[in-house]
């Protein structure tokens, strides 16, 4: 390999293997979108600036052969390496209305298998400026006393910015500062989230009380204007102070009418006041009026802390706290627990015996629980204790406890936990102790232990419980830490079923059932396993596969199983375009084949083979074909146009590769299709080949393209088989733009692209300028005023005119406003034909907008009143201090007969021509008697540029 270098701004690395003709990637990201800091060159990689909520533009330009495929991805900041998951596959990157959170450095990869791929990369930077905050404090040793009488007060300003926010302090109008007032400190505080500056005012004095104001500024980066905030100390300032009309923590019923004040008693100026809720939102039947919450119907789940908060921005908000408890019970449980001392699982004459008994309830401590035997209340004695608070349990649970279990403890057992008091209903549980009360034992039914279901469908797994009385089921996967179908890691069932919907493959494996320790024994876990098995249909490769192969060649084809349940081809059934295909028995494996012994136009076509494992078929799908690939254009083609100076046309060099040709038989010829867009027809031709191999770079010459017109051109390669695969590129005719980071570079815009070289309308101005040319004007149109024809004096050629008709008044303006041109060059010169025929003609005027901290306009060259049925020319020599950009102003005159065109707009570095060409040397339009000055041929490689996309 060799270096060559071309476009005069990169050098590209070829690669010849094989007389082939490869070029290894190449990329450049240039910025395309709202960017509000320019940097010197184009094609920059340092930082792109943009406002947030701008939309953010970038181009990753590529070169290499074949295309090289583009790659965006992300950092999470500049300082980490790691990518984002998600990428964007496309040349242009995207992102409306961009966020602080967007910015980081973003990397365009482009690869096309040739050498290692071209990796570049941008940092954005997102700029915003937030409202500033401005909070009052004092000392903390002035607390007694007076709040702001003879104390020290600091005024704090917080901001978050992007750039770091400038703060200046006013008293009033006065801008504060160290030198000029010794009672006045300002500094910028340590660890603080986000910019703070403090204001500092030492033993306050009389004049101190005032209004301040806080002005932030990005010293209007990206046009973000300045903010500010102001706030009034007086001597009666003071930070808010509130009470409570509840007490802290209140316990209500359902279905209660809640109301809690929260009084403001103290604050200047007046705080505002908040109710929030946590951990839940409010609820939706709660209302917030004047500091008062009232909630109606009150339910369980609105229990919880309400704050109550009021702010004035002056010292610490005030904040107050109830937790609203609102009264219920719910899940009453019991346990048997055998004599513990023993380590004894069953119940025993002359062992110990303890009965628990628990609810959830709200507030907890509140639970009163009352025992019962046999519907008696049972009486505490030295062998029957009841205690509350077992350690050995959940809080606030209750127990029974019998000392050495005689025949006469035998019975039925209740348990009632109630609010004294309260409306709320009371829960029970009984228990029976007798001979027949047995700890359980669990397992699965015979046949029960393996389940074997299909995707898709209905499973239940069970387990069988003995003993009395019989606890909950609680369900458990084993071989995988995942949760169950619900979503909960355990499934409680009271019956032993676990009940699954519509399985999934996912859903494979082990499931535990064992005995839960409530309602029920209190002694170790019985458990057992259920083995479950989903089958599914198999998975196939390749689902699809495209196969070239020569005539007369043969071809193998494989399907091979990858997954499925069971792991087992049953059968496997081959078809050619839809007819079954006889295939010789074999031992089935995890793949099927066949061959085809001659590759020939009868047997080219789609071959499916259908594996099946007795749950479902999967499908292999082979096109085979001796047709020939697709060629590959080449789109970095050095200076690929030639311009034909007595016309509006041009000659395109269309280059290209043929993709894998060794694959089928030779190209005998390619047959080309050029049909322009806004057309149907096309004019197919042949072209030859008379050698060809793999990165052959062949060429063939596209004559008389018109420059306003796109096309289509269609490649189809030609071997004995026929026709191969086509490959569709356009071509489209674009003027130079120069970009907003590049130099402006020596052009001429004609106005013969739809996109005018990249000037656009002010949006500030009465009525905008209009591109026409003699086929497409209106027919109407006002006599006596405006050119015929363009300056090259050509039907098809555009030009840009104002229309001075109705509804337009005297003095409407019209801006036509050029991209922005950063300066390479001290002067320049701005040449240009305009045309102002007609007796009502207004003004044309040139200006010329300097972007260094802000955007100033200046008129560099004006010209009133009729000047003749002819187009002119302008030389107009400028010398801008920074980026800047051209304004063309058209002044609407005192009637309709003024209208007024431009053409040919041309702007080079250096000084204007000594002698200049007009207006006083006129371009007399056709017809005339006088020789007709053409429009300048079409620019060089370096200033044309031909968009081609691939489709």
């Amino acid at each position: 390999h060799f270096n060559v270098c071309f476009y005069s701004f990169s050098c590209v690395l070829y690669y010849f293997r094989l007389m082939g003709f490869f070029i290894a990637s190449w990329a450049q990201i240039i910025h395309a979108g709202q960017a509000c800091v320019v940097k010197e060159d184009n094609i920059s990689e340092r930082v792109y600036t943009i406002r947030e909520g701008d939309t953010l533009v970038l181009q990753c330009l590529v070169m290499g052969h074949p295309r090289p495929q583009v790659r965006w991805t992300k950092t999470a900041g500049s300082a980490s390496d790691k990518f984002q998951e998600t990428s964007v596959f496309n040349e242009t990157l995207r992102i409306e209305k961009i966020q602080r959170l967007q910015g980081g450095r973003y990397y365009c990869k482009a690869e096309n298998g040739v050498g290692v791929p071209a990796i570049k990369s941008i940092r954005v930077d997102v700029q915003y400026l937030d409202e500033p905050v401005l909070t009052v404090h004092q000392t903390i040793s002035d607390v007694r006393g007076s709040f702001y009488q003879e104390k020290t007060v600091f005024l704090r300003c917080t901001v978050n910015s992007n750039p770091p926010a400038r703060f200046i302090w006013k008293r009033g109008t006065e801008t504060l500062s160290h030198s000029q007032d010794n009672g006045v400190d300002i500094y910028e505080p340590l660890y603080t989230q986000g910019e703070t500056k403090v204001l500092k005012l030492k033993n306050l004095r009389p004049q101190d009380y005032a209004s301040y104001t806080c002005q932030v500024s990005v010293r209007n980066v990206c046009g973000i204007l300045d903010k500010s905030i102001t706030f009034q100390l007086t001597n009666t300032t003071a930070p808010p102070a509130l009470k409570l009309s509840v007490n802290e923590t209140l316990v209500v019923n359902p279905g209660d009418n809640v109301t809690m004040q929260c009084s403001l008693t103290g604050g200047d100026p007046q705080p505002q006041v908040v109710w929030s809720h946590s951990p839940n939102p409010m609820p939706h039947n709660s209302l917030v009026q004047k500091g008062n919450l009232t909630i109606w119907g009150i339910h369980v789940e609105d229990s919880g802390y309400y704050n109550c908060t009021a702010i004035n921005n002056v010292g610490n908000p005030a904040k107050k706290t109830v937790n609203l408890l609102v009264r219920s019970m719910r899940n009453a449980t019991f346990q048997i627990t055998p004599d513990v001392i023993k380590e004894s699982e069953t119940i025993q004459l002359g062992q110990d015996l303890k009965l628990s008994c628990h609810v959830d309830a709200v507030p907890q401590e509140k639970v009163v629980y009352s025992w019962f035997k046999n519907m008696k209340p049972a009486r505490v004695s030295d062998r029957l204790l009841i205690t509350r608070n077992d350690p050995e349990l959940p809080p606030v649970t209750s127990s029974l406890e019998i000392i050495d279990l005689r025949f006469s403890d035998y019975g039925t057992y209740q348990c009632v936990a109630s609010f004294q008091g309260a409306f709320i209903p009371d829960l029970s549980v009984e228990v029976n102790i007798s001979s027949e009360t047995v700890p359980p034992t669990i397992s699965v039914p015979k046949g029960q232990s393996t389940i074997t279901v299909r995707e898709g469908s209905r499973a239940e797994l069970q387990c069988e419980v003995r003993g009395k009385p019989k606890p909950p089921i609680i369900w458990s996967r084993v071989d995988k830490e995942a949760p169950m179908p619900s979503g909960a890691m355990t499934v409680e069932t009271y019956d032993g079923k676990l009940q699954l919907e519509s399985v999934s493959r996912e859903m494979s494996g082990t499931y535990k059932c064992q005995t839960a320790r409530y309602n029920g024994f209190n002694i170790r876990p019985r458990e057992a396993l259920v083995q479950l098995n989903v089958q599914f249909p198999p998975v196939v490769e390749p689902t699809s596969q495209d196969i070239r192969q020569g005539l007369g060649r043969s071809v193998s084809l494989r399907c091979t199983m990858l997954k499925g349940s069971p792991m087992k081809i049953a059968t496997a059934v081959w078809r050619f375009s839809g007819n079954l295909l006889s295939v010789p028995p074999t031992e089935l494996q995890d793949y099927s084949e066949y061959k085809v012994d001659s590759v020939s136009r009868e047997t080219s076509g789609s071959y499916e083979c259908s594996i099946s494992n007795d749950v479902g078929v999967a499908t292999c799908l082979f096109q085979v074909s001796a047709k020939a690939y697709n060629p590959e254009f080449y789109y970095d083609t050095p200076n690929p146009t030639k311009s034909q100076k007595q016309s509006k046309n041009y000659s395109y060099v269309l280059q290209w590769t043929q993709k894998e040709p060794d694959a089928v038989d030779p190209i005998l010829s390619y047959r080309l299709d050029v049909r322009q867009l806004n057309q149907r027809s096309t004019h197919p031709k042949s072209i030859p080949v008379r050698k060809m191999e793999k990165g052959l770079l062949l060429e063939y010459v596209l004559n008389d393209l018109k420059v306003s017109q796109s096309y289509e051109v269609r490649l189809t390669p030609i071997t004995s088989f026929g026709a191969g695969d086509m490959a569709v590129r356009n071509i489209r005719y674009i003027e130079p733009i120069d970009c907003p980071s590049s130099p402006p570079a020596d052009n001429t815009c004609h106005f013969d692209d739809d996109k005018i070289c990249g000037f656009i309308q002010d949006k500030m101005d009465n009525f905008d300028w209009t591109r026409q040319n003699a086929l497409n004007h209106n027919p109407k149109r006002t006599v006596n005023t405006g050119p015929p024809r363009d300056n090259s004096g050509t039907s098809e050629g555009y030009y840009m005119f104002i229309e001075a008709s109705r509804p337009r008044v005297a003095g409407d303006k019209a801006r036509l406003i050029s991209p922005l041109y950063n300066i390479t060059a001290k002067y320049y010169c701005v040449s240009f034909f305009y045309h102002m025929f007609g007796r009502h003609i207004g003004s044309l005027n040139l200006l010329v907008r300097v972007r260094n901290k802000g955007a100033i306009d200046t008129q560099v060259w004006s010209l009133s009143g009729n000047r003749g049925n002819s187009w002119q020319q302008a030389h107009v020599p400028i010398n801008p201090p920074g980026p800047f950009q051209l304004i063309f102003e058209g002044v609407r005159g005192t009637s309709y007969e003024g209208d007024i065109a431009i053409d040919d707009v041309t702007l080079k570095k250096g000084d204007c021509p000594r002698k200049p060409v007009g207006p006083n040397k006129a371009v007399a339009l056709p017809g005339s008697g006088v020789p007709t000055l053409h429009k300048s041929s079409l620019c060089s490689s370096l200033t044309l540029f031909l968009y081609v996309l691939l489709r």
